[in-house]
């Protein structure tokens, strides 16, 4: 591990998932690698665990204790959750927010203990399931029936889902905007519904996304992060 003074936090996971592993595809140490396009927030190429018990926290080294969040940190948390979630085998995390960051590894442990039964708990709720995102929106100038879609993506793909949210509106012409827990054993059936659905609506837009961390479905809250 570099030698920074705190721990930037991307996820929980599980201790049997805490590999150490690098952010950088081009690593000529003996650890697993990622491929990760650039780096780590803040530059970081090192991903470490910090463990408690039967939970572990990956971490990456940093020098400051409140990161600002640029549009190119912001996308590279999602991207090191999206390779941790998917690349290997996949693993299944407890998504942290942009900026997690303790000033010591008792801290972090502290965390970890205190929260062990939320975490374990979420672990458990979201264990090899991903989040996958649906919009539905309407054409320019298009006139459709918005009940006869929903009722009819509603009908399509929740039975392939182990739940669903619905997430804010950005447009008057949305339709439809949902997020839904996937086991990874219904991916692919999930993604074919998706394309059937593409297929068949008319004078609508279908944006697909994911998979991601499944944020929707998480609600942990962490103490102090000193």
């Amino acid at each position: 591990m570099a030698d920074s003074s705190y721990h930037y936090v991307y996820g929980i996971v599980a201790s049997s998932d805490a590999n150490a592993i690098s952010l950088e595809e081009d690593d000529d140490s003996d650890r697993e690698t990622l491929p990760v396009e650039g780096a780590g927030v803040a530059g970081a190429t090192e991903l470490y665990p910090v463990s408690h018990g039967r939970l572990a926290a990956l971490a990456s080294p940093i020098d400051v204790t409140d990161p600002e969040e640029t549009d190119e940190d912001a996308k590279r948390h999602d991207a090191v959750l999206r390779a941790l979630l998917t690349e290997n085998g996949g693993r299944t995390i407890v998504p942290m927010r942009f900026g997690m960051v303790f000033e010591s590894e008792r801290a972090l442990k502290n965390v970890l203990r205190g929260g062990r039964g939320a975490f374990r708990r979420t672990l458990h709720d979201i264990d090899n399931r991903v989040e996958l995102g649906l919009k539905v929106v309407r054409e320019q100038d298009a006139t459709v029936d918005d009940e006869t879609i929903v009722e009819r993506v509603s009908d399509e793909l929740e039975p392939l889902a182990t739940s669903s949210v619905d997430s804010g509106e950005f447009s008057d012409r949305l339709i439809l905007n949902r997020s839904y827990l996937v086991d990874r054993s219904e991916r692919e059936a999930f993604d074919t519904a998706v394309g059937e659905l593409e297929a068949d609506l008319e004078d609508v837009m279908i944006r697909y996304s994911g998979p991601f961390a499944p944020y929707s479905f998480v609600d942990v809250k962490i103490g102090a992060q000193r």
